[in-house]
């Protein structure tokens, strides 16, 4: 697009020219290896999806996909400046923290009436209205309120413009690619363009856009209009978090100058090299776990092997990381604040 690397060219180049991080080839095999027990179960199965977490969609229908879109819509920016002070959503007598806080706000808006998963409702919702959907039972309200509020009015007004209101439209346009899907989220709407410049290379990551196209597969378990191809090419979603659980497994390994900055909390800008550099090799990281991981199945003859892709890869890590979040506080997430992840 445009020139652009695609993200997975851009985590190749990224990682082959990268000083500050490195793919640890001895520690992605072990990674893969302790995978390798996770095949047989549940978390690293597209229906995996809405089994092991209770606030996603139950339903595989046109509202289930345009909660799907909103949510990703607004799916960035959740850590906290503190850990003991965080923007958490009491529901159904459960306490949700980072992104599920998000599910569980959208959720509890659309029990109290509120048709915040239309397009027609967030094109012109305010920012008191936004305030009031994403408001936290604790006194740190949810990040960067403003920029969710502009991002839903501009992405609903899109929506309905150019696909009828409906995320499902959008998803028929892409003839079961999940490329022209990706595509055609970059293209359409601009909070999606989660891209940057390294050494004179343009580059994508496209995390919000590729999570989308996930999440969409997974809503529809890969059936229907759910049903892409080209599936395997989408590579990990490069957030703040799936670099920390890498660093932990011993798959990546930072410098210590940028250790030191980890360490000491401070903020990197979105698309500073080292930011650049956590995001793109986290990426080819996962790609390199992924191809070993299916290696050590094939070995097996498991003719079931070819669907482990890094979008399950993504999903078992985070869970991961979210359940050892205490264990993986010798490396901290990297904190760059902005709309993208």
């Amino acid at each position: 697009m445009d020139g652009r690397l695609g993200p997975r060219e851009s985590a190749r180049l990224v990682a082959a020219r990268s000083r500050d991080v490195r793919v640890d080839a001895e520690g992605v095999r072990k990674v893969a290896k302790e995978l390798r027990a996770a095949v047989a179960g549940p978390a690293l199965r597209v229906d995996g999806w809405r089994a092991l977490h209770e606030l996603n969609p139950r339903a595989a229908d046109e509202e289930a996909a345009n909660w799907v879109f909103m949510v990703d819509t607004l799916n960035f920016s959740f850590w906290a400046e503190q850990d003991d002070r965080k923007c958490l959503v009491r529901y159904k007598g459960r306490e949700y923290s980072g992104y599920w806080a998000l599910c569980a706000a959208v959720n509890r808006a659309l029990d109290e009436g509120i048709p915040i998963t239309s397009a027609s409702y967030y094109a012109t919702v305010t920012l008191d209205q936004v305030r009031h959907v994403l408001r936290s039972d604790t006194d740190v309200p949810m990040p960067l309120i403003e920029e969710r509020h502009r991002i839903l009015n501009e992405t609903g007004k899109i929506l309905l413009e150019k696909f009828e209101g409906s995320f499902l439209n959008c998803v028929r346009k892409s003839g079961k690619s999940a490329q022209k899907l990706m595509d055609l989220v970059v293209e359409n709407f601009p909070s999606y363009r989660d891209v940057a410049e390294f050494e004179g290379e343009r580059i994508s990551f496209y995390k919000r856009a590729q999570i989308l196209v996930a999440d969409t597969w997974s809503v529809f378990e890969g059936k229907g209009d759910g049903s892409f191809e080209d599936i395997s090419t989408i590579t990990m979603f490069a957030d703040y978090r799936l670099p920390q659980v890498l660093a932990h497994l011993g798959a990546l390994k930072y410098s210590d100058e940028l250790m030191e900055k980890l360490r000491t909390g401070e903020e990197l800008s979105n698309g500073s090299r080292q930011e650049v550099e956590i995001r793109g090799c986290s990426v080819w990281c996962v790609e390199l776990i992924r191809d070993h991981l299916l290696e050590l199945i094939d070995k097996t003859g498991e003719k079931a092997s070819r669907e482990i892709n890094s979008i399950l890869l993504d999903y078992y890590l985070w869970d991961y990381a979210r359940d050892h979040r205490e264990d993986m506080k010798a490396i901290p997430f990297h904190r760059t604040r902005c709309i993208y992840y």
